[in-house]
């Protein structure tokens, strides 16, 4: 079988599997779930009967398993097909790749998901402070990411776990209009990768859902 992802153009979670396996140069296919579409195409029931978190990305291997949430898929590919790696041998370096996509992934991501959003709107929360929220937590986590990574390359030289993580961040963080002037390594790897082919080729104005 071939690999099969179930994905959203700008979902941050789906966006980081596109360039783990563009970086490692696997194929796959592209299944698009429309996230706003009729109340969303995750919580139809064929799709909660793929997938019963109702989320994506999710993404099918070849031998036909159907694997979830962005970190474990990551890592499913990272042992599935090893070369080129995403994370480097040096066991303090790949510890420094994964605490950049830890807080990512675990602090600042998760507070501006779409449902996050949508339950703050919910509870009749002025979309002022619902923007103030999403502000203060992409700066908050953003400026912590800035701190941590290095000042030549990607985040640490080579495209790697950090970079999987963070051009997906920026490019919310850009969606939600906030101000990165005052981040410049993390611009400088945004640079980098916006003219890299695998995160060319992963972004989300160039998805077959992308609308027109």
């Amino acid at each position: 079988m071939t690999l099969e992802l179930h994905t959203y153009y700008r979902s941050s979670s789906s966006y980081r599997v596109r360039i783990a396996l563009a970086l490692k140069g696997l194929d796959y296919r592209s299944v698009p779930v429309n996230l706003i579409r009729d109340g969303g195409e995750q919580r139809m029931p064929a799709y909660l009967a793929l997938n019963p978190q109702g989320r994506v990305p999710m993404l099918c291997s070849e031998e036909g398993a159907r694997l979830i949430q962005s970190p474990a898929i990551i890592e499913y590919l990272e042992e599935r097909y090893p070369e080129p790696p995403l994370l480097p041998t040096d066991l303090l370096a790949r510890a420094r790749h994964r605490a950049v996509a830890a807080l990512i992934g675990c602090d600042i991501q998760p507070l501006h998901n779409s449902a996050v959003l949508n339950h703050l709107r919910g509870l009749q929360i002025a979309e002022d402070d619902v923007q103030a929220w999403i502000a203060h937590w992409l700066g908050e986590g953003l400026r912590a990411v800035e701190a941590l990574i290095g000042d030549e390359g990607f985040c640490f030289g080579e495209p790697g776990l950090a970079d999987v993580y963070l051009l997906p961040q920026v490019y919310a963080a850009r969606r939600f209009n906030i101000d990165l002037t005052a981040l410049p390594r993390i611009l400088r790897v945004e640079r980098l990768a916006l003219a890299h082919p695998a995160f060319r080729q992963a972004h989300p104005d160039v998805q077959p859902d992308t609308p027109a």
